[in-house]
């Protein structure tokens, strides 16, 4: 079944700590118009979070980068993409692994992916060494009829 598209946004920041919020809930304000529950808009804020963290964090780990989000919202889901054109990720399988951090020095947990997944209908990440990385996923706003 084909997908009818009904609205699409992108923006891009520099991968600056300050500018995670500013994604989330700009991600957050968009996917409201599909008039999703307190609890889907918390989950679609915390996997952006997270993807935008993740891009901060490990793309350009020593210089400042862009990170580029695109929303699109259908009739009901939305899909968000965050990709960035950092390090890249070498090997996918092991970064989704819960607990798993290429930082420790920084205190990170190693649970971006896992909450991504958790929280968000569909993850996909692709990335190549060096060029970059996509993560892609995907929330269904449940239809609430009174």
């Amino acid at each position: 079944m084909i997908k009818s598209k009904k609205n699409e946004m992108k923006m891009e920041f520099d991968s600056k700590s300050n500018n995670e919020a500013f994604a989330r809930i700009s991600v957050a304000a968009f996917a409201s118009q599909l008039d999703p529950t307190i609890e889907e808009i918390a989950d679609i804020k915390t996997s952006v979070s997270e993807a935008v963290t993740n891009s901060i964090i490990h793309a350009y780990p020593n210089r400042t980068g862009l990170v580029k989000i695109r929303a699109i919202l259908y009739e009901d889901e939305v899909e968000i993409e965050v990709s960035d054109n950092g390090e890249g990720i070498e090997n996918i399988d092991e970064a989704k692994e819960p607990l798993f951090t290429t930082k420790c020095n920084l205190e990170r947990s190693g649970m971006g992916f896992t909450i991504m997944e958790n929280f968000m209908d569909n993850l996909k990440v692709e990335s190549i060494v060096g060029l970059g990385t996509k993560v892609t996923m995907t929330k269904k706003i449940k239809k609430v009829h009174n």
